[in-house]
């Protein structure tokens, strides 16, 4: 159980990753990283080489998506070409994996939150548009924070926020980013290996390794007595 002391079944907060975990983004950031490659005259990426550049942001997946020949200029123009267009788009094709909605359900009155390195803005109107933001007291994204993940900060701002210690929370994601986020912040770690990268996962030694997001519920104990406003 990676060194922690305390059952996992105690943990009171939990903590989702969005891209990957949430929501099957794939297709649209797929179209979106390919629509950036075409206005600078590349060729088109598989989707398999876009899910390896996603996990660190939108500036780092466009860096990684024009390469290590492109300057610091083309990287800020295709920014900005990236999230003017992925706004546009983002709905186009993103659904919640099967299960998602049930099982927010089944979890609450646990607080929750999502801690994605999505743009926050982009994230929280996905969120509520696919009627997913009322389950969660707290969104943050890559942009909230002057550190992105697996930096811990800001896991450590919604510990804080929703009053729980590291080992009462579980941070819930599809990439080895996650569960180094929830290791640096000493909290427990779930992957789930229906994301984008799953063959990274075993590797990374999570606490907990679904198949499925609806296993979860009965992998943890009976929901808080408590649960602070949701005002995210």
């Amino acid at each position: 159980m990676n060194g922690h002391t305390q059952p996992l079944s105690d943990c009171r907060v939990l903590v989702f990753d969005l891209d990957g975990t949430l929501i099957d983004s794939k297709q649209d950031l797929v179209i979106a990283v390919n629509a950036v490659r075409a206005h600078f005259g590349h060729s088109e990426l598989t989707s398999e080489k876009v899910s390896e550049y996603v996990g660190n942001g939108a500036a780092m997946l466009v860096r990684r998506a024009l390469g290590e020949t492109a300057s610091e200029s083309d990287v800020e123009d295709a920014l900005r070409f990236f999230l003017k267009y992925y706004r546009a788009h983002m709905l186009d094709n993103t659904v919640p994996y099967p299960g998602v909605r049930e099982t927010l359900e089944a979890l609450g009155p646990r607080p929750m939150a999502v801690l994605t390195n999505k743009p926050v803005r982009i994230s929280r109107d996905i969120l509520k548009a696919l009627d997913l933001s009322r389950f969660f007291n707290r969104v943050y994204g890559g942009d909230s924070f002057k550190r992105k993940k697996p930096d811990p900060m800001g896991m450590e701002v919604v510990l804080r926020e929703l009053g729980a210690a590291p080992r009462q929370a579980l941070m819930v994601g599809d990439s080895e980013v996650d569960m180094q986020t929830a290791r640096n912040a000493g909290t427990w770690s779930c992957g789930v290996t229906y994301g984008f990268r799953p063959e990274l996962l075993s590797a990374c030694t999570p606490d907990l390794l679904l198949a499925r997001i609806e296993d979860l519920p009965q992998n943890l104990s009976a929901v808080a007595a408590w649960s602070p406003s949701k005002d995210s």
